[in-house]
């Protein structure tokens, strides 16, 4: 291993742990405000390791985060959800380098769809059942090492939360 091999995973670890403590905020804006700040990070990451779908997908990433941490009504509207959505088969066209493009952008589309549910238990499941599954295989393929690890502390994060605000709590529309 080399020091720039480490230092990238070091970008990567970063993104980890602001990805960590997203889930523990308890409003969905706040969540959305620090995962936009991990994916800066990721983004990077990505870039350095050369795996340009899952960082064209993470720049969109960034703009959904701000989009569902901001206050204005059409940002956080379906409207919003569907531009996101076409902008992640726009990369996917745009990256296209076989199969393994697929894992991030589905990933990241069903993670937009849940997250412009603004229910704080549907933005978890879809996390926990769809989102982290893909990109930890996209993580393997690409040899990301912070990002398997994220996925795997964001499954924890993700337990941790529903266990301190309650599964019933989380059902609610913000």
């Amino acid at each position: 291993m080399t020091i720039r091999y480490l230092l990238v995973q070091a970008v990567g670890l970063v993104g980890t742990a602001l990805f960590f403590l997203s889930f523990q905020c308890k409003s969905n804006r706040s969540l959305f405000r620090v995962q936009f700040l991990s994916y800066l990070f990721y983004t990077t990451h990505l870039l350095l390791l050369g795996a340009v779908t899952g960082a064209a997908s993470y720049v969109i990433n960034t703009l959904r985060s701000a989009c569902l941490g901001s206050g204005r009504a059409f940002l956080r509207s379906r409207w919003m959800c569907g531009i996101l959505c076409l902008l992640q088969l726009a990369a996917l066209i745009a990256t296209w380098s076989g199969w393994i493009s697929l894992l991030p952008i589905v990933a990241n589309v069903a993670a937009t769809i849940g997250g412009y549910t603004h229910n704080p238990r549907k933005v978890r499941l879809v996390a926990m059942l769809i989102n982290s599954p893909l990109w930890i295989v996209y993580d393997v393929l690409v040899g990301s090492w912070a990002g398997i690890l994220d996925e795997l502390i964001t499954e924890v994060s993700i337990l941790i939360s529903i266990r301190r605000f309650g599964w019933k709590n989380l059902d609610r529309t913000e």
